[in-house]
């Protein structure tokens, strides 16, 4: 199954787009987290469905922590955890620029039919942006 096929078969059971790209870390590691996946949907349609920060740009900058971040008391976080994350952010504000900034109302532009349309491609662009970045970094 390719990418955009899981990821539609996580959409189609009722998964966002931030809770989505928590799955896909956690299945790259062959792990599940329930709890962490129902955590992330607060992130979800802009913070709650606000239609505020892209759940795309925040649960991105969740799946870069995720395999870079400090998780246990005794354990040390990538030490360019940060700089990934933030190099995500600016790379992230430029690929959604053309729809006028980083929040969903930005992007869907009050059009829900946009949600179909441009999110998959953003998220498969976040996804693709994020494991770059690890792998650049070597935290893969």
């Amino acid at each position: 199954m390719d990418l955009m096929e899981r990821m539609l078969e996580l959409s189609q059971q009722g998964y966002y787009c931030a809770q989505i790209l928590l799955i896909l870390a956690l299945e790259s590691e062959g792990r599940e987290n329930p709890e962490l996946v129902r955590a992330m949907g607060g992130l979800n349609g802009g913070m709650g469905n606000s239609g505020g920060l892209c759940g795309c740009m925040s649960g991105g900058a969740c799946f870069l922590s995720y395999f870079t971040g400090k998780g246990e008391a005794d354990e040390i976080a990538h030490p360019e955890s940060d700089k990934i994350i933030q190099e995500f952010v600016l790379w992230f504000k430029d690929y959604t620029a053309e729809y006028g900034g980083t929040d969903c109302r930005c992007i869907l532009e009050g059009d829900t039919r946009n949600k179909i349309q441009r999110c998959p491609m953003i998220m498969e662009a976040v996804l693709e942006k994020c494991m770059s970045l690890l792998e650049e970094h070597d935290c893969l």
